[in-house]
């Protein structure tokens, strides 16, 4: 097949053309976001409220409200209950962690059986890109629009709360805040990557970015830079192999993103596991 006719022809669909811009975007916000998940270490805590904003969604749609809205409530709260059940308890935080996002998660699913509306299940659980409608549309911007501006703004204070909470409490910074901050801004960053691949993948795209950007820098503002990258390359990639190869759009994008990660695991110049056989 010609490359040049490969790369044009889904161009020319004005749903493809929505794809690409939605996916990039978002897959940005979520790389950038990413790279603070792992240096805090809460992959799971991303799963978890990635998992647990879908009952707020579910109501939010219900009630004909913006579904950020939804996705904030059940995602901050999710995070509290945990908090309450850990402090309250002799449970370890992760297993509170599965509890509480399966529980969440669970009852999503109830709602989407139960609630009369027209949200398709599989839209929720797998995304659903390359259909998504003008009113998303300007929500996911308006999401992604915030999530960027607090990360942009707080900066600083949020890598130094990520690298050292200790020492950021000692420079004056409420870690309190900064805890819940972050895990608003998650929520947030989950609803927006519901967009994209669905609720049971989205939280490929807050973690893989980050961790393969971990593999191949030591300095964060590198980090970020990398993670962004291979978030949209593997967005637009993923979306031109949905689109040939007839397959979900979602699975192919976290797939991409998998590889890349593979690829730096292997061959990153210090951290890769071929540079440490070599050593």
């Amino acid at each position: 097949m010609d490359a040049l006719p490969w790369l044009t022809e889904p161009l020319q669909h004005a749903f493809m053309q929505r794809a690409l811009l939605v996916s990039m975007l978002v897959a940005s916000v979520c790389g950038l976001l990413s790279c603070y998940m792992t240096l805090k270490g809460w992959a799971l805590m991303g799963d978890a409220v990635s998992h647990a904003v879908m009952p707020g969604v579910v109501i939010a749609y219900a009630l004909n409200l913006p579904f950020a809205l939804g996705a904030f409530v059940f995602g901050v709260g999710s995070v509290a209950v945990i908090g309450y059940i850990k402090q309250m308890t002799r449970i370890k935080e992760d297993t509170v962690i599965g509890l509480v996002f399966t529980g969440f998660f669970a009852f999503g699913l109830i709602l989407v059986s139960k609630v009369r509306s027209s949200i398709d299940l599989t839209h929720i659980l797998f995304g659903n890109v390359l259909g998504i409608s003008p009113a998303d549309i300007q929500q996911t911007l308006w999401i992604c629009a915030l999530v960027l501006a607090v990360l942009l703004l707080l900066r600083r204070d949020l890598i130094l709360f990520c690298f050292d909470p200790t020492h950021a409490r000692s420079m004056g910074i409420h870690t309190g805040v900064m805890h819940y901050l972050l895990l608003a801004v998650l929520s947030l960053a989950a609803v927006a990557g519901l967009q994209t691949v669905g609720i049971i993948l989205v939280v490929a795209m807050l973690v893989t970015p980050g961790a393969t950007a971990h593999l191949l820098t030591d300095r964060f503002d590198r980090m970020t830079w990398i993670a962004v990258g291979s978030a949209m390359l593997s967005s637009v990639i993923g979306i031109y192999w949905s689109y040939w190869m007839d397959a979900s759009t979602g699975g192919c994008i976290v797939v991409v993103q998998t590889l890349l990660f593979l690829i730096s695991f292997l061959f990153a110049p210090r951290h890769g596991l071929v540079a440490q056989l070599r050593q």
